[in-house]
Order: structure tokens, then C-alpha cells, then sequence
């Protein structure tokens, strides 16, 4: 028997902020959209064509608030091909919210408060 990841979700109170985000600071895109009938939700799976790996986003519209997302101790990495310039952007875009020189990573923060480590190739 055999599995194989393919998404996460992060559930959102702003999914066009979310997916703003998103494209801009980690060049996701939307590959697919599921809304409810009624209007009660709206999922967006992002992602991009370096993996078959997906973020599910998910919008409630009886939970316009931010979410309790506990004590940030839980987070998604993201590898990088250039490593400077992506901290660059993320340092302009002003979402870095932790750095670990020692370890050669730092973390961004999502609109929601989610937490995206940023690694870079190594040898």
C-alpha cells in the first residue's frame, strides 16, 4: 500500500487577499475552484508547476474572522532556487516574521497568520 501527499488546507478570511499573497510571494496559482450551491464556502487549490503538491484555501462565509490558529508551531516549507532574492521580496513585501541565520531559513506570515518556511537548495 502506498500514499502520497497531495494538499494541505489552510482555511482563510480573506481568500482574494489569500490568493494575492500567494502568486505574489510564492508564485501559486489557482488550479482549480469549488464553491458550494448555497454559497456557504468556496475552496481554491493553488499551486504551481514545480510540484504536484496543492494548497487547499478555504473561505466559510459564516467565519469572515481570523482564525485561532494556535501557537504557530505547525507550518509548510518551501524550497527555493534563489534564496537572496526571495528574501528580498519577502523582506519588501514586509511578511518575514522570523529569522534563523544559523539554520539559513526564515518564515513568512500568510494575511491569516499561517507560517511558510523558505529554505534554500543545498548541496
Amino acid at each position: 500500500m502506498k500514499f502520497k501527499m497531495i494538499h494541505e488546507n489552510y482555511n482563510v478570511s480573506d481568500l482574494q487577499a489569500s490568493l494575492d499573497f500567494y502568486e505574489k510571494a510564492l508564485g501559486l496559482t489557482e488550479k482549480r475552484r469549488k464553491t458550494a450551491e448555497d454559497g456557504s464556502f468556496i475552496i481554491v487549490y493553488v499551486g504551481n508547476d514545480n510540484a504536484d503538491f496543492e494548497l487547499e484555501l478555504t473561505w466559510l462565509k459564516e467565519h469572515p474572522q481570523k482564525y485561532d490558529i494556535g501557537e504557530e508551531e505547525f507550518h509548510l516549507a518551501f524550497r527555493t532556487d534563489d534564496y537572496d532574492a526571495a528574501h528580498k521580496m519577502h523582506e519588501e513585501m514586509g511578511c518575514i516574521c522570523f529569522e534563523n541565520p544559523s539554520m539559513g531559513i526564515y518564515f513568512i506570515k500568510d494575511p491569516d497568520g499561517y507560517w511558510l518556511e523558505i529554505v534554500p537548495e543545498r548541496d
